[in-house]
This record gives C-alpha cells, structure tokens and sequence, in this order.
C-alpha cells in the first residue's frame, strides 16, 4: 500500500539580520523545491522592492502556508535560547511564553528599527533580557555551532536570531494549528500541517554526497528535497512520523522540548544509508 508523503513543498531560508525589518536585503535568499524539482529561487511579490524584507518573508509565509499544500521549512537562524537564559531571567520553561516575553523587551519587528538599536538601548528593553556569548544551547554543544548571544563575529547567528524571534510568533499568530513549530509545538508532526524547523546548512558539508552537498546558496542548500525530505518521513514514503531529533529520555523530555535547549539543527541528518557515525546522531536535547 502506497502511502503519501507528510510533505510536498520544502522552503529553505538564508536568513538576515541586518538594517530594518522593512528594508529590501540581498542576503536574505528564499528557495522553494518539490520531490520531483530542484531548488528555484522565489523572487519577491510585485513592487518596488528587489529584495526580501523580513516584513514581506513573514507575510508571504503566513499567505502561503494558509493557502497551499503541508510545506516543511527551514530557517538558519536560533528558535529559542539556552536554559540558562531562562534561569537568569526566572522564566517559565514555555516556547509561547518565551516569545511573548523576548518581543516585549526585544520589538525588533518595528518599523525603522536595528537589532543594534535594541542592543545598545536606544529602543526596547533589552538590556534587561541580554546573554552571555557562553550560554550554549545543548544542540550548539554537540554541533560546535557559536551561541545565539555571540554578536559581531564571522559565522554568528546571533543578530539573525534576535531579528528573526518576533516573526516566529507573528506566524504562529497568523496560522495557528495550521503551523507546528518543531519541536516545541511537540515532537510528532500531524498530517496536513506546515512545519517550521530551525536548520543549520553547514553540517551537510563532506557528510553527504557530492549531489547533496550544500550550494551556493544557503537557501537552496536547505530547501533541497533530497535534504530537507530526508528530516522527514517523506523521505522514505512513511506516515511514521518525521524523524527529525532524538528523543531525550525520561524527565528531561519536556523541559527541553519547551525551553529549546534541543533545537531542529536536524541538518546532521542525511538521507538514509549515508550518514556518517557522527551526522546519524541528531544533537537534539542529547
């Protein structure tokens, strides 16, 4: 018995942080694929703007993931923080929570407004959520990547991170059960739903074959259906449920489903039968 894929679209997405989140940005790439095609670029809607902007990715996303087929996205840029950001700040180990609460001090979805003005106290509350370039997430331990508050350096994720969080929540307020944030909106993904994963391109390079390495795009690189499907289980035709982290075990289960200290870097993964002894171990909340 033929069984239909969790998934027929996959969107990958070269985040930026930079300037405003309504400026145009050259580096903020968009790529979308099917099993049955390659990675094309989506260019912007009709309008004055060459570019993506923040503002206008989000918009599209919400339009999009509304109207059409269960997509599988991937975004380069940090879901959440390390637990011991929400130790410092006394926060609920909560997702929706956590975005609420960094929105209010961190409002870097307002018109005219830099991550940089937030950092340095021109706007927003900021100073009063910061971290420690230290504090690593469990998955940036075990993936050697740099952590989400380390700013200003080759390689950082932390300015895209603190652009990208509040648009995280304006899509899940858009698409309500429509959309499944993995894995904090659980680990088991539903049939017929979008979802929404946190992925890093770079662990892809000399762990696959050279057809799946990443390009030179980022975008494209994640939007691969030979990568991204391989997260999932449309990649081996199964309902079984995507296999995109390792559990963890026991009592550590929820808190690190809900704080994110176990983050979709699921990019460790390659399609079945090539992982290496380190890409077949996803760094979940291990």
């Amino acid at each position: 018995m033929t069984t239909l894929p969790l998934f027929r679209r996959y969107i990958g997405i070269d985040y930026s942080g930079a300037e405003t989140p309504y400026s145009g940005l050259k580096g903020l790439r968009v790529y979308e694929a099917s099993l049955r095609e390659e990675p094309v670029e989506v260019l912007t809607p009709p309008g004055p703007r060459k570019h993506w902007s923040r503002a206008a990715l989000a918009e599209w996303l919400a339009s999009t993931l509304a109207e059409g087929e269960p997509a599988l996205v991937g975004i380069d840029h940090g879901f959440s923080f390390p637990l011991r950001y929400f130790e410092v700040h006394h926060l609920l180990p909560d997702w929706p929570s956590f975005l609420d609460d960094f929105q209010a001090h961190w409002p870097t979805d307002a018109k005219n407004r830099y991550v940089d003005f937030v950092r340095n106290g021109s706007a927003g509350r900021g100073a009063e959520r910061m971290g420690s370039s230290r504090w690593r997430r469990l998955t940036e331990e075990l993936c050697g990547a740099k952590s989400v508050f380390h700013f200003d350096v080759p390689g950082s994720v932390a300015k895209s991170t603190h652009a990208g969080l509040p648009w995280l929540r304006y899509l899940r307020q858009q698409l309500g059960d429509r959309l499944q944030c993995w894995p904090f909106d659980g680990w088991d993904v539903s049939p017929g739903k979008s979802v929404l994963v946190e992925a890093y391109p770079s662990l892809w390079k000399g762990r696959c074959p050279a057809q799946l390495e990443p390009g030179p795009h980022i975008g494209a690189a994640t939007a691969h259906p030979g990568r991204l499907a391989s997260l999932t289980a449309a990649g081996s035709g199964s309902r079984a449920g995507p296999r995109l982290c390792v559990r963890p075990a026991g009592d550590q289960d929820e808190q690190l489903r809900s704080t994110a200290a176990c983050s979709s870097h699921a990019a460790l993964q390659c399609p079945p039968g090539f992982q290496s002894a380190r890409a077949g171990r996803s760094c979940g909340g291990l």
